[in-house]
């Protein structure tokens, strides 16, 4: 099992290195998320090998440390690419609790609050901590169990609402999140030599790898009529910048002169989600006809021709 752990932390390790290297716009929450999950399966290691209660307790620790950040990263990390966004006192907010409820767990091997007693047992030449869970272990059960059920609502909103760039996305989020909870169950209930929480988290942030390495380089043309889109090259968004990023760019294009009135904003910033025409139209309650008008306005206050234009240089900034 020692084994296993490290070929698991290994790769943990291989999957950060390759996120920093072929993903071109980082995204921060992802990048905890990563090392959040390296921190897990170090933790596993070290646990596996211990040979005190003591160690194999300051082992446990690290676990959980991984555990609690992870979710809050991937929670952070499923909720923007599901298109939300959020204020800086959400992760603030978030991590605050993250830390009480780690406090909490650094208690055992002091008090009986979080585990009554524990011992050590080896099977399979790793070591594994054999607990009985005291009273305040139901907070940290409530804790993962509220953090599922954010993640799968944030991904069901983001579908019903069309936040999702492809259905496809959709439901690789909705793998990623399910697999955590099926492991995160079997766990509870099933005795293993094995933790496959480590497991489920290397596939889990494989996943998402794989999802941003994709859609870096996603292309949005359902805009475009066929006479903009012959004889060009494809359009380019990187749709793992926020839309904050992306007005940034914008209003650092205009002149000094000139402005955009604020519903010229809401249109933009639809457009730049990927939304049609008629999708703006009906979520701002006019017609076609005045979302082409407000268009054309835009277009020529960025001194751009067309949709094109506009999202090649916010891909070239």
């Amino acid at each position: 099992m020692t084994i296993a752990y490290g070929i698991l932390l290994f790769m943990a390790t291989v999957l950060l290195v390759l996120y920093c290297t072929l993903i071109r716009k980082k995204e921060k929450w992802l990048l905890v998320l990563y090392l959040c999950v390296c921190v897990v399966n170090l933790g596993y290691l070290l646990l596996s090998l211990s040979n005190t209660v003591g160690f194999a307790l300051f082992a446990n620790k690290i676990v959980y440390l991984g555990h609690i950040f992870s979710l809050i990263s991937m929670y952070l990390t499923i909720a923007k690419l599901c298109g939300f966004h959020y204020t800086k006192k959400l992760p603030i907010a978030l991590f605050s609790v993250g830390i009480v409820v780690f406090a909490m767990i650094c208690t055992t091997g002091y008090l009986s609050w979080y585990y009554k007693s524990v011992k050590l047992e080896y099977a399979d030449g790793a070591a594994k901590l054999v607990k009985e869970y005291g009273p305040l272990h139901a907070v940290y059960l409530i804790y993962v169990l509220c953090y599922f059920a954010l993640m799968i609502t944030t991904v069901l909103q983001a579908t019903v609402k069309k936040k999702v760039s492809s259905i496809k996305n959709s439901i690789m989020l909705t793998a990623i999140v399910l697999c955590n909870i099926a492991m995160w169950i079997i766990e509870r209930f099933v005795t293993w030599n094995f933790e496959f929480l480590s497991l489920s988290y290397i596939l889990s942030v494989g996943m998402l790898f794989f999802l941003y390495w994709m859609m870096q380089d996603y292309v949005h043309i359902d805009e475009l009529s066929v006479s903009e889109v012959e004889g060009k090259s494809m359009v380019v968004v990187v749709d793992s910048m926020t839309i904050a990023e992306k007005m940034q760019i914008v209003f650092s294009r205009l002149a000094e002169d000139k402005t955009l009135t604020a519903k010229e904003i809401e249109v933009i910033e639809k457009i730049l989600n990927g939304k049609s025409r008629k999708e703006i139209a009906d979520e701002l309650h006019i017609s076609e006809n005045t979302v082409k008008t407000h268009l054309k306005h835009i277009y020529e206050k960025l001194e751009v021709a067309n949709k094109q234009e506009l999202l090649t240089f916010l891909h070239k900034a």
